[in-house]
């Protein structure tokens, strides 16, 4: 098997997973796909992909899998029913695991699937739908420095900057911290644009004033701005922060890290999924402190949606800076 040329069978074809799945499609990629969802199924095929029946089936027919999914539940339930896709692995095939999940739960799953003769990685990715849809995705990939090798061509046409983590597991750990760290860039941009309203500031002034200086985000730079709009469409929803925050709480604990701030911001969003559901928007977690000041928090001239407007080009892995230039 090449993996210059591979048959790739993908599993999910949620908000993040269609996309990345399309660009598979786009670069000529012979595609099997699967998904609970019968209408993104039929696009997929009416694009050039082919439909499997089951997980095992969809496995046993391609070179390489890779499943994104919405909780560890999900993916194992697709891996290890009867009819998933741990039976239909085999020696030389590969099994990537794109979802946000534990990394024990990735590590797991990844001995069943050495126990096929198969190799797993976790290759969870970063910077929202809009970069998913143009392949200027990040991507970390837990794994031996062999698999990672082999499947780089792939990663490569999926994502821009490609970080090799360390072992299984490593790559999960990593995207939980970063989906963290998004979240208390939201929580505070929330109180911050809130603040601003309430004292009388632009918000249009706001918004730069915070992305020319020391308190910009990438998120200040994508969720403000359809907070600012008004439609706070990211395609992320507070049941799943509450998930990822959740997963980077329960890493700390096993490590014995007495935090903070954290246990704070998973309270805020669960008293958001609370009060507004939890496939409620993420970025409208505002609406709590909006509804506290008889305020809503809008700009000028945003858009409803964040649009990826750097231009492709080919992936490549981000090598760590090691030694006295760090």
């Amino acid at each position: 098997m090449t993996m210059n040329n591979p048959r790739i069978g993908f599993i999910g074809l949620g908000n993040v997973g269609g996309q990345l799945a399309g660009n598979l499609l786009r670069h000529g990629i012979e595609l099997t796909v699967r998904d609970l969802d019968p209408e993104r199924v039929a696009a997929f095929v009416a694009r050039g992909a082919r439909a499997a029946d089951s997980p095992r089936e969809l496995a046993a027919c391609v070179d390489l899998v890779i499943t994104c999914l919405p909780s560890p539940a999900v993916s194992a339930e697709v891996m290890e029913q009867p009819d998933g896709v741990l039976a239909g692995l085999a020696p030389g095939k590969i099994w990537l695991e794109m979802s946000t999940t534990d990394h024990a739960e990735a590590r797991r799953l990844a001995a069943r699937v050495a126990e096929r003769g198969a190799t797993a990685m976790d290759c969870p990715v970063s910077g929202g739908c809009h970069r998913a849809a143009t392949g200027n995705i990040s991507i970390f990939a837990g794994g031996s420095r062999e698999a990672f090798e082999r499947v780089l061509p792939v990663l490569s046409i999926l994502g821009q900057r490609i970080l090799h983590t360390g072992p299984v597991g490593s790559a999960s750990m990593l995207k939980v911290l970063t989906n963290y760290l998004c979240t208390v860039h939201l929580a505070a941009l929330a109180e911050a644009l809130t603040v601003a309203k309430v004292a009388g500031l632009d918000l249009n002034t706001t918004y730069e004033g915070i992305r020319i200086s020391s308190g910009n985000s990438f998120v200040h730079e994508t969720e403000s701005q359809v907070i600012l709009n008004g439609s706070r469409d990211i395609n992320f929803t507070m049941d799943l922060v509450i998930k990822d925050v959740g997963l980077f709480d329960e890493l700390a604990r096993a490590h014995g890290v007495p935090l903070e701030l954290s246990p704070l911001v998973l309270g805020v969003f669960r008293d958001g999924a609370r009060r507004y559901g939890g496939r409620e928007l993420s970025p409208n977690i505002i609406r709590r402190l909006e509804e506290a000041c008889g305020v809503r928090v809008l700009g000028e001239g945003f858009p409803p949606q964040i649009v990826d407007t750097e231009p492709k080009v080919p992936g490549y892995e981000v090598v760590p800076r090691r030694g006295p230039h760090l």
